[in-house]
């Protein structure tokens, strides 16, 4: 149901969802802080509760050479995680670390009961063979859901653990309080740790699902035809106005620096925010959208990680 527009400024909060008359279509704006917010704290109640069986939740962390953007990126990693519980520990390898180095530490992780999570941060050299390392990760501490097995396991509607973005989208959906059941779902890129998997859970709905991606003829023709539009491509204001279906969910994966006439940096979406906004029935903005629900869905995974190993004791096959 769309907000009435009418007087001042106003702004209402229903869960996750903020609903502003800054636009005459009165486009609600999905706000992912505040989904966020509620996802951490179920996170935040299950590292409690493991902790009072005594099991631990633990985070360790890969990284590859040294950066400034780097280390911003894992403190803050490090301050969400024991702000709810989570041990984390860091492992940082040279830059001219081999596939073997970082293999050789994933599967010192696996192998160590007190590990309930490992992640990859990336990006890691070029040297590195990404596919490879993902593959070594244990499904059961792949925090992540980017380990073969959860995504082969995905087809099935039953990984280990999931995907974080696909998750994420998946919980503003929900947020957004439409039944997906028969939902004509347009999902803008086939990228494996977001368009793929979210695909496939919009499937395992009973969405009516097309995925769109750089040999699509008529982008327009599809996604102008779709009560739910998400787009994950990595191509700032690529989906415009007349992309959007009047009164559509659209769902904005996309996160870009673009470089503004005056020199500074602005982060943007795959939508062309203002305009969408104007015949979209609810839509998500960037930054504060995907963003801070896919950081929460990473705690929680985390936290589930730990809650499997401690339900199902397992001995790892040699890789």
């Amino acid at each position: 149901m769309r907000c009435r527009i009418s007087g001042p400024l106003r702004v209402w909060r229903t869960g996750g969802l903020v609903c502003t008359d800054e636009s005459l279509s009165g486009a609600r704006i999905i706000d992912g802080k505040a989904i966020g917010l509620r996802i951490t704290d179920e996170a935040r109640w299950q590292v409690e509760q493991l902790s009072a069986r005594g099991r631990r939740v633990r985070l360790d962390v890969i990284t590859v050479g040294d950066s400034s953007a780097a280390e911003i990126y894992t403190n803050s990693q490090r301050r969400r995680c024991n702000e709810i519980g989570i041990d984390y520990r860091l492992h940082q390898l040279s830059n001219d670390s081999s596939d073997d180095d970082v293999r050789d530490t994933i599967h010192r992780l696996n192998a160590d009961p007190d590990v309930t999570g490992i992640l990859l941060n990336l990006p890691f050299p070029d040297s590195i063979d990404i596919a490879a390392m993902k593959y070594y990760i244990d499904p059961y501490k792949d925090v992540e859901g980017v380990n073969t097995a959860n995504i082969g396991l995905l087809f099935y509607d039953n990984p280990i653990i999931a995907p974080c973005t696909a998750l994420a989208v998946m919980e503003i959906v929900r947020e957004a309080g439409t039944e997906v059941r028969g939902l004509n779902a347009v999902v803008v890129g086939q990228g494996d740790i977001a368009g793929k998997p979210i695909s496939l859970f919009l499937l395992h709905e009973m969405a009516t699902v097309t995925c769109c991606h750089v040999a699509t003829r008529d982008l327009v023709e599809h996604t102008s035809r779709a009560d739910l539009l998400v787009v994950a491509v990595g191509k700032p204001g690529l989906i415009r106005r007349e992309h959007v279906k009047p009164g559509a969910i659209v769902i904005d994966v996309g996160i870009n620096s673009v470089k503004l006439p005056d020199g500074t940096k602005r982060i943007v979406g795959d939508v062309a925010y203002e305009g969408a906004l104007e015949v979209a029935g609810a839509i998500t903005p960037v930054p504060g959208g995907v963003g801070p629900v896919t950081v929460a869905i990473l705690l929680r995974n985390a936290a589930e990680a730990a809650a499997k190993q401690l339900a199902t004791p397992r001995r790892l096959p040699d890789r």
